[in-house]
């Protein structure tokens, strides 16, 4: 009997002094057992806990969800489990790991155990609680390199916007809408007027400065749901989604206007830049996304001959 109880007390310690949470419930959600994890991470005492609605203490708690996994434990008799990728946590605890420091929140995976009593009914399950924030953490911040690392190959290096192969591709996708829902999109395709002759004067590093300029205003002058790439050279285009051919005038005419209005200041001189613009608005006349692309630079090249730093419409080409 003594070596018995020397047993029990063994096992309560180490319950008590293991690195995971532990719970056991009742089949009305009432808990039983609250060890030590629990006690300095929930702030509330075994004693205080027990016999005490799982749900009146910790209203946050999903309770329908959290009651599935339950009810399938004691119906089924078998283990339930739960991931931090699938739900964060069950418990809204704070993490104390200095490596952890940027997490709103301790993330959690749970497994649930059936308790069966001598007789084989199951009316206690036990919860035992991972403190998987460290883990969690690391697969976040892999995650985050890896978009960065991504979205620096869908950029240009030098303007920032995204590379010819990349928009090609979004312009698909947007095409492919177009022709399932005909909400307008429109394309505006424009380059620098007169590069050729900044670049034999000042050198290329004034027309690649010219080049940047006009793309960082491009894109402050965009919406968050527009898209603008480097089509090659200094030719560069932008979809403006949900915009008719009329909007977009206004839209370039004033991307147009504030290009004209900047000067480039280059080793002490400053150089005028101006644009050419050609607009084609999304139409069931185009078989592809390339006939759409080709209409858009028709357009500029009339910008361009009638005399450059000026708009031209798509449906004003004869």
């Amino acid at each position: 009997m003594i070596d018995d109880l020397k047993e029990l007390h063994w096992l309560m310690d180490t319950l008590q002094s293991i690195d995971v949470g532990l719970i056991v419930l009742d089949k009305n959600n009432r808990i039983k057992v609250w060890n030590s994890f629990m006690e300095n991470h929930s702030n509330q005492s075994s004693d205080f806990v027990r016999d005490k609605e799982l749900f009146e203490l910790f209203p946050d708690i999903n309770q329908h969800w959290f009651r599935q996994k339950l009810e399938s434990v004691f119906l089924l008799k078998n283990r339930a489990f739960s991931t931090w990728e699938q739900r964060p946590y069950l418990f809204r605890f704070q993490h104390y790991r200095p490596f952890t420091g940027t997490e709103p929140h301790m993330y959690q995976n749970l497994t649930l155990i059936p308790l069966a009593s001598a007789t084989g009914e199951v009316n206690h399950a036990c919860v035992i609680i991972y403190d998987v924030t460290e883990v969690a953490a690391q697969k976040k911040q892999l995650q985050t390199q890896h978009h960065k690392l991504k979205e620096m190959t869908r950029r240009d290096s030098l303007t920032g916007l995204y590379v010819r192969h990349y928009w090609d591709e979004r312009l698909a996708n947007e095409f492919e809408r177009y022709s399932r829902n005909h909400i307008a999109r429109t394309l505006v395709m424009f380059d620098i007027d007169n590069l050729k002759e900044i670049n034999e004067t000042f050198g290329y590093d004034a027309g690649d400065l010219a080049i940047t300029q006009v793309s960082d205003t491009l894109t402050k002058t965009q919406r968050n749901t527009d898209f603008s790439g480097r089509y090659g050279g200094d030719k560069m285009v932008i979809l403006l989604t949900d915009v008719d051919e009329a909007n977009s005038v206004t839209f370039a005419e004033r991307f147009r206007k504030t290009i004209e209005q900047q000067i480039l200041s280059f080793n002490g001189n400053d150089i005028n830049i101006t644009i050419s613009l050609g607009i084609a608005e999304s139409s069931d006349d185009y078989e592809s996304p390339h006939d759409w692309v080709h209409i858009a630079e028709q357009a500029m090249q009339v910008a361009k001959e009638n005399g450059r730093n000026q708009v031209a419409l798509a449906s004003g080409l004869s």
